[in-house]
Formats: structure tokens, sequence, C-alpha cells
């Protein structure tokens, strides 16, 4: 299941994965997509390694951004993956 985590202005979608077990260790999947002429970009980021893949229409400017965004709410999305997504983790 994913959750949202981030509407951009330009229409970019982030979301997030609930908590992944691998190894014992707690991994959470952040999916970026955007509309774009004939079908989405598109590209996912491991946490805790921020590891890309599956990158699709993104330019190498893009993920940087998306890298300091992520980055910087790495902590939050731990904690919204941890409990359900946002709407569930802010108690609302």
């Amino acid at each position: 299941m994913y959750y949202p985590y981030m509407t951009l202005p330009d229409e970019t979608e982030i979301v997030h994965s609930e908590i992944i077990d691998k190894d014992g260790n707690e991994h959470v999947k952040v999916y970026i997509e955007r509309p774009i002429d004939g079908g989405f970009a598109n590209a996912t980021c491991w946490l805790p390694e921020y590891k890309w893949e599956d990158i699709k229409d993104f330019s190498q400017k893009d993920i940087d951004y998306f890298s300091e965004i992520i980055h910087s709410g790495a902590h939050l999305l731990f904690e919204f993956a941890r409990g359900g997504g946002f709407e569930n983790a802010a108690n609302f």
C-alpha cells in the first residue's frame, strides 16, 4: 500500500510505502510520478539507502531536487510509514 506524502505545484506526486522489513531492517519505498504527454515520468527511491531505481523521463536535475526533498523529510517518511500514512500518524 502507498500513502500520499506530497504534491508539488507541477502535479508531481510523492508517495511512500509502509515499513518494509528487509533482513531485519526497516526500509521505505518512495515513489515519484509526474504526468507528461503520453504517460508519466516516474522514479523510485529506497530509504534509508537513498538508492534510486526505475527512473523514467526525469532529468538529473529533477532527481537532485527530489533527493533534497526526500533527505529533508526522511524522518517523517519513516514515521508516516510506521503509522499508516500522514493521516493516521498525525491523528487526523
